[in-house]
This record gives structure tokens, sequence and C-alpha cells, in this order.
């Protein structure tokens, strides 16, 4: 209640003056309550948005080589559009399809106007949509993290132009719609205006990665900690009991879904979700990432190859926000995205099965970590300067150091980013894949009565060429490993024509039977490229002699 005292009385009331910061205790850059108000942040979106595209999208179907897993979502993709059930083959639980149920969203309308277009390299371009979101989603969730908006900037170039992100977000991964909705989960967890619904929202982002791709379970703790912390005190408890309840509500779907279909438990005849996980739980081990010589070694070595400033820059960054975090509240504000790294990078120092597409879902969060950390460490110098009594210096000293910053960081990451990105802008290395395709339709006479054993990246194309889907053109894993594919194969590799040895077959050929008899006894009569990126077209010399089709 305001008391007003009487101007009778000739008691002079003092000014109301608005309480400066404490000195030391905070380097909070207050965001706009609405950013779509900010012309200023919506240009410095704007313009970094269409950087991130233009460098993304160019060369985006040559660069980089086509993927087996690429061609895998694809084609059940595929499937889901043309009613052929939740894959191309059977469905075997090794991932949720909520995946690529949603890649069959974004194809439909090409798919239905040019069928043909359908294949891994032009459908590459819906992976744009992808990374357009999840790089604004990092911008917004950095803003609400209440880092500046030089900060925000930077994590979101970070983000959407270091040629490792370049490399990996062009490719038709899971990963990459997962991360899409993760940072969804964040943003609205970091919510200013506190409503109830964002964090209900939040759960049910989370749930829809998590359906994407099961990894992103490590994430949630994460989005928990985000939530606790911008949630309201009073309402606290509540939002995050619903978050969790709205999560767990949609993610009992999958084990619902295999329930209902008799498919939940391992039986006789059928395949089922606990077969499923324990086959992704029992995968041989990669080794430790840090002995060279181990496949995990060498999956890090392909990161660092791509790019060295993300990576080790953000593991830095979330390093030097933990060592922060009793004296700076950007250590605090970006306590989510840092243990999320922390979470991610625990995991990849384990000695398990380790994926090259593990890291696409760290960037972000190293992105924005390796920004929270280049503005503490700013913010900390200036603060120092302030303290020594160097006040009228300091606007000179705040341009003077930031120039010295943006020169160093240029002189070093600005080569290294070029050339990546230049190599991804320019570099052909999928016309091996495109003279195979190529060959095939025009030297194989009888398409529909022939049967050719290839990967998931060109599955596709000889399907749109008019080999018939699961008996005419055959991926390569299914021959030893789907009775349904095996059962028309009573001549095992005798029943086939053709094997295109990509290097994926050349390499998983060893454990497959059929597939390494095929090898054996078929000689090149095509070959594409050089090395070991090269694809042979390889005539099966023993063909036709049984009765497969």
């Amino acid at each position: 209640m305001t008391s007003t005292l009487p101007a009778a009385t000739g008691v002079k009331v003092p000014a109301q003056r608005t309480a400066a910061p404490r000195t030391g205790t905070t380097n909070r850059t207050t965001p706009p309550k609405r950013l779509r108000s900010s012309r200023p942040d919506l240009i410095l979106c704007g313009l970094l948005l269409v950087a991130i595209l233009v460098v993304q999208g160019w060369n985006i179907a040559d660069y980089p080589t086509l993927s087996d897993d690429e061609g895998t979502y694809l084609a059940q993709a595929w499937a889901v559009q043309e009613g052929r059930g939740l894959a191309h083959y059977t469905y075997w639980y090794d991932h949720p399809p909520f995946g690529w149920i949603q890649i069959a969203v974004l194809t439909w309308i090409p798919a239905y106007f040019a069928p043909e277009s359908m294949t891994v390299g032009s459908m590459r371009v819906m992976m744009l949509l992808i990374s357009a979101i999840s790089a604004v989603l990092v911008y917004v969730l950095a803003r609400r993290l209440s880092l500046p908006r030089w900060a925000a900037g930077l994590a979101m170039a970070l983000f959407g132009l270091s040629p490792l992100s370049v490399v990996l977000q062009r490719e038709i991964f899971l990963d990459n719609i997962a991360v899409m909705w993760t940072l969804l989960a964040f943003t609205l967890a970091a919510s200013p205006s506190r409503h109830l619904w964002h964090h209900f929202g939040a759960g049910m982002a989370a749930a829809a990665a998590v359906l994407t791709k099961e990894t992103m379970l490590l994430v949630l703790p994460a989005v928990l900690v985000t939530m606790w912390r911008h949630s309201h005190r009073d309402t606290r408890k509540f939002a995050i009991t619903g978050a969790i309840t709205a999560c767990a509500l949609l993610g009992i779907s999958y084990p619902l879904f295999a329930l209902l279909k008799g498919e939940l438990l391992p039986g006789s005849g059928h395949v089922s979700l606990w077969d499923g996980i324990v086959y992704q739980m029992s995968r041989p081990g990669s080794g430790f990432i840090l002995e060279p010589g181990t496949g995990s070694y060498g999956v890090l070595q392909s990161w660092l190859y791509y790019d060295r400033v993300l990576p080790l820059g953000g593991l830095a960054g979330a390093l030097l926000l933990v060592l922060t975090w009793r004296w700076s509240v950007t250590a605090r504000a970006l306590a989510g995205p840092a243990l999320a790294v922390a979470i991610l990078a625990g995991m990849a120092l384990r000695p398990g099965y380790l994926p090259a597409m593990y890291i696409i879902q760290a960037l972000p969060f190293l992105a924005l970590v390796l920004a929270g950390g280049t503005a503490s460490v700013a913010h900390a110098v200036l603060r120092r300067r302030r303290r020594t009594g160097e006040g009228r210096f300091l606007t000179g000293g705040r341009y003077a150091l930031a120039a010295v910053l943006a020169l160093a960081a240029g002189a070093y990451v600005v080569p290294r980013w070029y050339d990546g990105d230049r190599t991804a802008m320019t570099a052909d290395a999928n016309a091996p894949y495109r003279a195979a395709s190529t060959w095939l339709a025009a030297e194989v006479e009888d398409p529909e009565d022939t049967r050719v054993l290839v990967d998931d990246a060109l599955w596709l194309d000889l399907v749109h060429q008019g080999f018939e889907p699961g008996l005419g053109v055959i991926w390569f894993y299914k021959a030893d490993l789907d009775p349904a594919v095996t059962k028309t194969m009573p001549n095992g590799w005798r029943d086939l024509d053709y094997v295109v040895a990509s290097p994926t077959v050349r390499r998983d050929a060893v454990d497959l039977p059929n597939v390494k008899a095929a090898m054996e006894h078929s000689t090149p009569v095509a070959v594409f490229g050089a090395g070991e990126d090269r694809i042979e077209i390889r005539q099966i010399q023993s063909a036709g002699t049984g009765g497969g089709r």
C-alpha cells in the first residue's frame, strides 16, 4: 500500500531510485518479452537463417556421399506413403516409426507429383526445412536463456554453419528431426511467460523427440533442469508433473502399439519390441573413443576432420560454465544445455557402440555452451575493467575487446570453415551412385524379372526403374536376415542376377553368407569411381538356375 505525505507538512519526499545491480553477481542480458516484436533480433536471425540455408542447400544432393541409413529411412517413408506398412520390409522395431512417418509427410507432395523424385539425393532438400526450424530455435532458446543478442547469433552460426553441421544436417537422419523436437522442448521449458501449457507442450515435444529417435532419452534430464529453473515457484511442481505425465503418456504409445499387435514380447513366428531393444543394447562395441585404432576413435577423427571448433570448443565452454557456476548467471542459465553436453559426452566415452551420426544430438548444445562461454569471458573482462576504475575507457575498451576477439576468432575459424563449407558446396561425391543407377536402367532389359542386391541408397532408384520392390530389388541385408525374403531364395545366392557392390555392401558382406557368396561368384561388368569409394555392378555367374520367383 502506498502512502502520501501531505504537502502542508513541509517534509521533502526523496525521488524514487532504481536499485543498482549488485556488482559481480550478474551478467544477465534480459531478452525482449516477445522476440517477434524485437526488430534487431528478427533482422539478425533472418540474415543468419538465409546464410545457413544457402550454405546447407547448395550442392546438397551431391555431397556428402549417400548413406545406406538415409536410403533406409526414405524407403520406409515411401512404404508409409504407398500403404505398404511401416517399412519396405518386415518392420522389426529397430526404431520407433514416428521419425519416418514425419519424413513421409514432408515428402508426400513432391512424391505425389513426381514419384521418380523420391530418391535420397533429391529428397535431401526437405532436410533444409528441419535445419531452418532448428537454427531458429537455437537463436530463440539462446535469448530465452538470457544470452546477449550477439551471443545468440554466434550460437546460431555455430550450429548452422560449422562444416560438421553442414555435412550431417544435409543427410536424411532421424537424429536431425529428433533434435528439432528437443530444441522445441527446451524453448518451451524456458518460456518467459511461464504458462502451464508451455510446460505441458515441452513434455509433448520431448516425447516426440524420443519417438523419433529413442536415444534422445539421454537429454530429457537437461530439459527438466531447464524447466525447473524457468518455472514459477508456486506452480513448479504442478508444471513439472504435468510435463512428465504428457511425455510418458505419448511415449507409452510405442509399447502399446507393439502390445496391440501381439509383438511386445518374443514369440515364434513374429518380431517383437523386446528383441529390437535387446539388439540395440547388445550391439558390438566400437571401443574407447580415445584409443587409437578403435572404431570409436575413427568416428571421433571423422568429426574432427570436418571441424574442431564446435566439438572441442563446446566441451571447453561447458567446462568453463561448470567452473564459474557459483558467480556467473550465464553459467546457471545454461545449466540445461551444459548438462546435455555432459551426458552426451559421458555416453560417448563409454566403450560401447558409437555411430557417426551420434554427435548430431550434441550440436545445438555445443553451440549454446560455446557461445555462452564466450559471452561469460567477455563479460568477466569488461567487469574487471570497471572494478579497476577505468570507467572513462569502458566504452572504447568494449569495442576494442570485441574487435580483438572477432579478429582472433576469424583468423582461426574462418579459413577452416571456408575450406570445409566450400568442399560441401562444390564436391560431387555421388557421381558413382548416379552412374550405377543409369547403367542399370539402360542395360537391364527386363527389370521385372531381374533380381539385384543393393544398399538402400539405391533401392528407391531401382524401384522407380521398374524393379519389383522386395523381390526384384533387394536390400542386401534382407537376403540373409529377413525370413520373408530368404524363403523366396530357395537356392540362396544362385537365385540372384546382380549385386551392386557399394562400399557398404563390401564392408558388411563378411557377416552375410548369401551376400558374401554372391560377391565371390560374380564378376564386375561395370565399375564407377575408384578406390574404396568405387561402386561395382557384378553379374552373378550362376544366375537363373533356381525358381526363386
